[in-house]
């Protein structure tokens, strides 16, 4: 356990952050996962590609991701989207 105060509060800081971040994660890695079903299944992707690209987008506006990474992410979904057509 820290003694000191300013740790206190980063460790109470980092809960919180953690916890956003998590719901973050898991919420692209949802739509993600959708897409990718729906890439495999033959079915419309439009509105299920749009919503991934947000997350992706969404999490690099909160400091989550990188901005490159989130670049091959988008790059790589659209890749496997194009080679399904």
């Amino acid at each position: 356990m820290a003694n000191i105060k300013s740790q206190i509060k980063r460790n109470r800081q980092n809960l919180v952050s953690n916890a956003r971040n998590k719901t973050v994660r898991s919420e692209l890695k949802t739509r993600t996962k959708k897409l990718l079903a729906a890439v495999e299944a033959g079915e419309p992707t439009d509105e299920l590609y749009v919503a991934a690209q947000k997350r992706i987008d969404m999490a690099v506006s909160k400091g989550m991701m990188h901005p490159r990474t989130a670049a091959r992410r988008k790059s790589r979904l659209t890749r496997r989207l194009n080679s399904a057509d």
